[in-house]
């Protein structure tokens, strides 16, 4: 279709809310947006300049461009998200199916049967849930087996049947885990009352069955029939002791969802509690694959919405961090103090973990990804035009102005390359000169490159404030690579990054990974040009004891160290154990050389 008639079809849509659809040349859906207006939010993809690659590429393929108007906003939202689903396009985030979850049921019988369960049948029964996971619905009915006598039999227990004695007890009966309903031992009204409390526990509410055990408890004591009373004080303490561990805030932040979203340049993870009479009853996070830059805002309502329908939630109000667009149906709630921020904060700790687990497993499993990851992440949080693939970091060495030099080290995809290591002994400045010094070895390394069509680096730090900062830039003006390749200088005080013609420097997130690399390659620098400045004195050390005796080259100094290892040692060693390394001759040289008197 030609541009001429995308233009028209751009004209003609409404300023309403609701989906925009893209469609390739081919027909395919590539692209599903929602939007206050319809008509506002298309025009801008083709009136703005994009600066993110794959934005631009989108643009190029849409070949047409269809619409769906809806009434509110929030069913944009939820038509947006049941479409990305449904089909995956390719420029949208990935959102992953629904697995099958595990539910609690309470079945719809006479004598209610609870269990655990992953398909839900609409029959009448209840359904909790549903759980992430399968260990908390094992807890939950651990306890209440602990709590309750139920059933576990699949007996159909009509009255005429159990009035005509058609079943017997079970073994469960004589443990005392079932009052034994089959053969009328219990009556509907007692065991409807177990599962009225088993509702509440279920919900999150423990205030009720507590109430009732207290009671039963106290009327044991009052008749003396402490057996049963301790049975049901043990009981108490059960549910006590559970109640201590799930409830995280105040028992009166009741049926809410609470929401945070955690971010990279590639991914972001949203998580999800569910809270009732101040007891987490559900956590789940998301992890959001990101296609186009998007918005955190953006992909926290999608999630919202998705996370909302998945696991079937009816809260009327949510806690997030920021402002988002739900509709008039949900009340949002950004909490700035006190137990809802308490909360907020714990889901945000959250996501940050379930993003350091997903990033360690990564690391593992997928290396290249872990790399890409990182290279993106360092691009926009050191502002560079390029992905710093290739590092190269200097760093002088001169301990009390002795023995002067230098060390670059290099690091590929966020990783050591040893081999590309490189020492420098300062040759042209006289005495402890750091500014002059760095001056000289930036010149001589990329003269090299230069010289021998070597890949130059993306990105140079410099171990350093402005000071050595300015003298590595002089060197690249020479060089003509000033622009060429970015340049930056750390300062190991406050850890300040400073950039050419920028006095004010970037302080970076100190557990921010990029900054982590950056304190890797400044560290590893350090100790590569300190053993270097290390083997430069032991060798000067040398020279001045042992190449002072006359008559002693530098094949017997390097014998004799190879033998004894120290200067030391030579000097106390016995006159027969310095002939067996270097003969008679040598050895006497030696030996009278340290025993002069």
């Amino acid at each position: 279709m030609s541009e001429t008639a995308l233009d028209i079809q751009i004209k003609t849509l409404p300023h309403q809310p609701g989906v925009y659809q893209y469609y390739d040349a081919e027909d395919n859906l590539i692209y599903v947006g929602k939007a206050k207006d319809i008509k506002k939010r298309v025009s801008s993809y083709f009136t703005k300049n994009h600066d993110y690659g794959k934005t631009r590429v989108l643009v190029k393929k849409i070949s047409t461009i269809k619409h769906i108007v809806v009434e509110t906003e929030s069913d944009a939202l939820l038509l947006e998200n049941n479409l990305i689903k449904k089909y995956q396009p390719k420029y949208n985030v990935m959102l992953k199916d629904d697995k099958s979850y595990p539910w609690i049921c309470v079945k719809n019988e006479r004598f209610p049967r609870v269990f655990p369960t992953r398909r839900v049948i609409k029959d009448g029964s209840e359904y909790f849930g549903p759980y992430t996971s399968m260990k908390t619905v094992k807890t939950l009915l651990d306890l209440i087996k602990g709590l309750y006598q139920l059933r576990t039999c699949n007996y159909h227990l009509a009255e005429e049947k159990v009035e005509a004695g058609k079943y017997k007890v079970c073994l469960e009966y004589h443990l005392g885990n079932c009052k034994g309903a089959c053969e009328g031992l219990e009556t509907e009204e007692e065991y409807h009352a177990n599962i009225a409390a088993i509702r509440e526990i279920l919900k999150g509410n423990f205030k009720d069955s507590l109430q009732q055990f207290r009671k039963q408890m106290k009327t044991f004591a009052d008749n003396m029939q402490f057996e049963d009373a301790q049975k049901v004080k043990e009981k108490l303490d059960i549910l006590e002791n559970y109640q201590s561990k799930s409830t995280v805030v105040n028992p009166k932040i009741s049926n809410v969802d609470v929401f945070s979203i955690v971010s990279d340049e590639s991914y972001a993870y949203v998580n999800f509690l569910q809270l009732s009479y101040g007891s987490i009853i559900r956590s789940h996070t998301l992890e959001i694959k990101k296609k186009l830059q998007e918005e955190d805002k953006d992909l926290l309502e999608l999630a919202v919405t998705e996370i909302r329908q998945r696991f079937h939630s009816k809260s009327k109000e949510i806690y997030v961090p920021f402002k988002i667009d739900l509709g008039d149906n949900v009340k949002v709630t950004v909490p700035k103090l006190g137990d809802k921020k308490s909360i907020l904060d714990l889901s945000e700790r959250n996501a940050k973990y379930f993003r350091l687990d997903k990033l360690k497993q990564v690391k593992i499993t997928d290396p290249d990804r872990h790399a890409n990851r990182i290279m993106a992440q360092m691009k926009a949080d050191l502002r560079l035009s390029q992905e710093p693939r290739h590092i190269e970091c200097f760093d002088n060495s001169n301990i009390q102005g002795t023995n002067p030099v230098a060390a670059c080290v290099v690091f590929k995809n966020g990783k050591p390359s040893k081999k590309d290591y490189r020492h420098f002994n300062i040759k042209t400045v006289e005495g402890p000169d750091d500014f002059a010094s760095m001056e000289e070895v930036v010149f001589r390394r990329y003269k090299r490159l230069l010289e021998e069509d070597q890949p130059l680096p993306q990105l140079i730090i410099i171990d350093g404030g402005k000071g050595q900062l300015s003298s590595a830039l002089k060197s690249l003006d020479i060089l003509g690579l000033r622009g060429k390749i970015a340049i930056i200088g750390i300062a190991k005080r406050l850890e300040e990054l400073f950039y050419p013609d920028d006095p004010i420097p970037l302080y970076l997130d100190k557990k921010s990974e990029t900054l982590k690399i950056i304190q890797q390659l400044r560290n590893e620098a350090h100790r590569f040009g300190i053993e270097h400045h290390r083997n430069k004195r032991s060798k000067g050390a040398l020279k001045t004891e042992l190449e002072n005796i006359p008559g002693v080259g530098e094949q017997t100094i390097i014998d004799l160290m190879k033998r004894f290892k120290t200067v030391k040692r030579i000097a106390n060693a016995k006159l027969d154990e310095l002939e067996a390394i270097v003969g008679v001759s040598r050895a006497n040289k030696v030996y009278n050389y340290y025993h002069k008197e």
